[in-house]
């Protein structure tokens, strides 16, 4: 049955290298989703590596990286992270895996993206007109996951998506879905996939979309103030496909290096590859490199010629990151204690500082 299911992953990925970078039309349809902070990744080991994470899953990240993940831990796990997001937002996340033996394991994410309030400002009162508005997204996501055999995980989460911008607001629901494979080839290589975010679309209502108009201009005393509401179009959530392998390069008694690959394909932009290493020195000090979005051509600067062999290795904005991280007993206790810091390259906008802690308790 695991060579059946080996031959599987393998025919997957080989089509979706084949069908995705022999495209010919150069789209990337950037700008046709919703909720697209579903798209950050969360975590700064996960971050360090590149966000080559699908097949390195192993704590509380694992609700968004890939939900089956979650079925390997045996001890509680819970993760907080803070990333000082692009242009001034904040990026929050805290995830929690509870153990339930042979039950398998369940897990509840809170995700948050949020913004300083702002001066409304129009054309009359460019310094403001005294008011302010703000926006801001979270995510709730409550998933369970189990081992179906000794080398083979699976994960759901289901979530509730909430955008809002001032008086407006809009909601979804969606579902992840990943898997894990676990082989014994090349030093135990790990084969995981994961599709997220397959949900209902998003609409954006409340008061400002209201506005008056006129019925008939021409006809003099006509009511000027005529209630109505603007229909504003529905847009669906980032779907987005991963697939990756990782595996241990070396791994003695006090060291291992850990080198991992994952090939995203997602509905709002380019197919691209994520790359990722760790090395670890007693499973105590963690150092962390990555590149993210290799064989990502930007439509600016890109060709319309999308075979693989023939396309740039990079053109994106960024994407080197790099991380370092800190395991440690508390004192007293044998719970284990985890300091990541990450960063990530962005090109001309500034770079991203990503800060997580987790315990297993």
């Amino acid at each position: 049955m695991n060579i059946k299911f080996l031959l599987i992953i393998i025919l997957l990925t080989f089509t979706f290298l084949t069908s995705s970078f022999a495209q010919s039309i150069n789209v990337s349809k950037t700008g046709t989703t919703a909720a697209t902070f579903l798209e950050i990744g969360i975590g700064a080991e996960a971050n360090g590596m590149g966000a080559a994470f699908v097949s390195r899953a192993t704590d509380a990240t694992s609700l968004y990286w890939n939900p089956a993940g979650i079925a390997q831990l045996v001890n509680n796990d819970a993760v907080v992270v803070h990333a000082n997001w692009i242009a001034a937002t904040n990026l929050d996340w805290a995830g929690l895996v509870l153990p339930l033996g042979e039950f398998g394991n369940i897990g509840f994410s809170f995700t948050s993206l949020s913004m300083p309030d702002e001066k409304v400002r129009t054309v009359q009162q460019p310094e403001g007109t005294g008011e302010y508005f703000s926006a801001g997204d979270i995510a709730i996501g409550v998933s369970y996951a189990r081992n179906l055999t000794d080398r083979f995980s699976i994960g759901f989460t289901g979530k509730y998506i909430q955008e809002t911008i001032w008086h407006m607001s809009s909601s979804a629901f969606a579902f992840d879905i990943g898997t894990l494979f676990r082989t014994d080839l090349f030093g135990g290589m790990v084969i995981g996939a994961s599709i997220s975010n397959f949900g209902t679309p998003m609409k954006l209502s409340g008061i400002d979309t209201r506005t008056f108009a006129q019925v008939d201009p021409s006809v003099y005393g006509s009511n000027d103030q005529i209630p109505y509401s603007i229909d504003l179009d529905s847009w669906g959530l980032p779907l987005l496909f991963r697939i990756g392998v990782s595996t241990n390069a070396i791994k003695t008694q006090d060291y291992r290096w850990t080198v991992a690959l994952d090939a995203l394909h997602p509905n709002d932009n380019y197919e691209t590859f994520n790359v990722g290493t760790e090395f670890a020195y007693k499973e105590f000090l963690f150092l962390r490199a990555g590149f993210q979005s290799l064989y990502f051509v930007d439509p600016n600067t890109g060709t319309a010629d999308r075979s693989f062999f023939k396309q740039p290795l990079y053109t994106g904005e960024g994407g080197l990151s790099l991380g370092i991280g800190v395991n440690s007993k508390m004192l007293f206790s044998s719970n284990v204690v985890r300091f990541d810091y990450a960063y990530r390259n962005f090109g001309v906008l500034d770079g991203v500082n990503y800060f997580s802690v987790g315990i297993e308790f």
